[in-house]
């Protein structure tokens, strides 16, 4: 079998587009894992934590959905994003979360609760409507989804082990 030069020239740049794509689905921190923003350890705060994967493949870990969203709307941020994740809350132990990660872009989310998470108030996510508001008519709050969430309803500031807000104690 003879194989002309632009079909092989087309078979390896097929092989090799293949072997590139990236692996942006959701990914458990080790137990060591800090925060991107803050380099808090994210097993020793509770709450929601969340995830950027870029298209390149790397990740940032975030100890508080506040600080994905804030990340998310910072002018500066210029990489390449290829997915947000957060934590199910409606599956995820508010003490010690793992796993349950959902699209960020695609979750129900309660703000103004009386919960906290590492930064002080925070966002809570739910993979589902009917938990997100049973959630807040327990512990107060808006349900939101995610384009529903401005850059004037996310306030970093004290939190857990912080005295005043993130300029002061990182």
């Amino acid at each position: 079998m003879k194989l002309s030069i632009p079909t092989v020239l087309a078979a390896l740049l097929l092989t090799a587009c293949s072997q590139s794509a990236t692996d942006i689905s959701a990914k458990e921190p080790d137990a060591g894992a800090s925060c991107s923003l803050d380099g808090m350890v994210l097993k020793d705060f509770p709450g929601s934590k969340a995830q950027v994967r870029y298209a390149d493949g790397k990740t940032d870990y975030y100890c508080d959905v506040m600080e994905l969203f804030g990340t998310v709307f910072a002018p500066e941020q210029k990489r390449v994003v290829g997915a947000l994740y957060v934590q199910d809350m409606g599956k995820a132990n508010w003490d010690q979360p793992s796993g349950n990660w959902i699209d960020a872009r695609k979750a129900i989310y309660v703000l103004g609760s009386k919960k906290h998470g590492s930064m002080g108030p925070t966002i809570v996510p739910f993979a589902n409507a009917n938990e997100a508001q049973a959630f807040a008519a327990k512990e107060g709050g808006s349900v939101l989804n995610f384009s529903d969430v401005k850059p004037d309803m996310v306030k970093m500031g004290g939190g857990a082990g912080h005295d005043s807000g993130m300029g002061g104690g990182h």
